[in-house]
């Protein structure tokens, strides 16, 4: 315990380190201070209060964006847009040629795609807020009591503005300070609500009495064990060996050291969940657009949150995008190809196709490790909801499922980077002389 204390105290030693953490901490309260502004025409006490309980995509969504979303703040669509547009142009980079060369050409070609990456966010945005702004004119006067097309006009301008602020903040927090900084304010939208979960959760147990004493234990205890697995799995890795050849040049001998091939366990994140929650969402849009009484039945038995069928797919589409994520990032022929070009071979294997096959092979079961992880911790809100009978989501959302994997994941993040400005001044980091903390995939 005393390792961490010490080393959050090297930490304020480090000048340009002090800077660099204090510089997040006043990026992070601007934002938090954004996510109360309000949005004109809007009365975002009566939207929070009716969206209170809201669950599924729309809980989710509202987490992301810390509360933003309920109250239809400036900041209303968080760093969502953001998000869906860097999947989007990662998954178009294997797909087309011209954006697979910007990705080749190094810093110069991550900056060009880093700007269609904003365009698309703009995008994004100028249709989720109409859509948004449709929406809360459809629940009423009462939260809306100026409608027309001045009101979405209002609605554009604010949340584009805002979530264009959101992404300017990030890009500040990864260039001036400390940790990835759209994964920090993702982080700090979580955070933001465990006050609140834990009141409501001391309110359910001792005033309401709603779930007793019993229950509250078992989400604690949940929470704590979603965590133990998430930091497992997020810094598990598959080493393998690999030895490289004996060079000599001249009078000089270099190589000959073996070396580890780290294969991450989860090497897609939340990411998935992010894609399969956002495919399940169509369904239930396009009833509520088209009304009709088999579609609407099939619907509420397949797609909406709480059914057998709804947890099934759910299930299913996280393992099946973890594979389909996992696949575009890691090319096993590539990796293999790199090693044959500089001399290197893992042991017991041939180069060339053989090690491709093996990369693969070996690639697919801990993808499958770490997809079946993702599902499990995905569900686990709709199974407590389900069968505890808990009637806070935010509670159960809380205590158990992707708000804990994310915390852990940034939480190890940023803690790696700080890390390393410590060792490099020969400051112990947060892990000892032990051994090192292994990070995840940033968003």
């Amino acid at each position: 315990m005393s390792e961490p204390i010490e080393a959050f105290k090297n930490a304020f030693k480090i000048p340009e380190l002090k800077n660099r953490i204090i510089f997040t901490l006043i990026m992070l309260a601007v934002y938090r201070l954004g996510c109360h502004v309000p949005t004109p025409g809007v009365d975002g006490a009566a939207l929070a209060a009716k969206m209170s309980q809201a669950g599924g995509l729309l809980g989710f969504y509202d987490m992301f964006s810390g509360g933003a979303f309920s109250r239809a703040t400036v900041f209303a669509l968080g760093i969502m847009p953001y998000i869906t547009a860097s999947i989007i142009l990662s998954l178009l980079i294997p797909v087309v040629p011209a954006l697979e060369n910007l990705q080749k050409q190094g810093q110069e070609g991550q900056k060009k795609i880093t700007e269609y990456t904003r365009y698309g966010t703009i995008a994004l945005c100028i249709v989720q807020s109409i859509g948004i702004a449709v929406f809360l004119q459809s629940l009423g006067t009462e939260i809306v009591p100026r409608p027309g097309i001045g009101f979405i006009l209002m609605c554009i301008i604010s949340f584009t503005t805002g979530t264009a602020f959101i992404m300017w903040l990030g890009e500040q927090i990864s260039e001036q300070g400390i940790g990835n900084g759209i994964s920090l304010i993702i982080f700090t939208s979580i955070i933001s609500r465990m006050p609140a979960a834990l009141r409501s959760l001391v309110s359910l147990i001792f005033v309401s009495e709603q779930i007793n004493m019993f229950q509250g234990l078992f989400l604690v205890f949940l929470m704590v064990l979603v965590v133990a697995g998430a930091i497992l799995i997020t810094t598990g890795q598959r080493r393998i060996p690999v030895q490289y050849p004996r060079q000599v040049k001249g009078r000089r001998v270099s190589g000959g050291q073996r070396t580890y091939l780290p294969l991450r366990v989860n090497q897609a994140g939340v990411i998935p969940i992010i894609f399969a929650s956002s495919l399940l969402s169509l369904p239930g849009t396009l009833g509520s657009a088209v009304r009709i009484p088999q579609l609407e039945w099939i619907i509420n038995q397949m797609f909406h949150p709480g059914n057998a069928g709804y947890m099934a797919l759910y299930a299913i589409l996280i393992i099946f995008f973890g594979f389909f994520y996992t696949a575009i990032t890691f090319n096993p022929v590539e990796v293999a190809d790199n090693m044959k070009k500089y001399g290197g071979v893992i042991v017991g294997v041939r180069p060339g196709k053989a090690t491709a096959d093996y990369l693969n092979r070996i690639m697919t079961r801990i993808t499958l490790t770490g997809s079946l992880f993702l599902a499990v911790v995905a569900l686990m809100p709709e199974i407590i909801y389900t069968f505890m009978r808990i009637p806070d989501w935010n509670v159960v959302q809380f205590f158990g499922g992707t708000s804990l994997l994310i915390l852990v994941g940034v939480a190890l993040d940023t803690i790696k980077q700080m890390e390393q400005h410590l060792i490099m001044r020969h400051y112990d980091g947060f892990s000892g002389r032990a051994g090192r903390i292994r990070s995840r995939r940033s968003f």
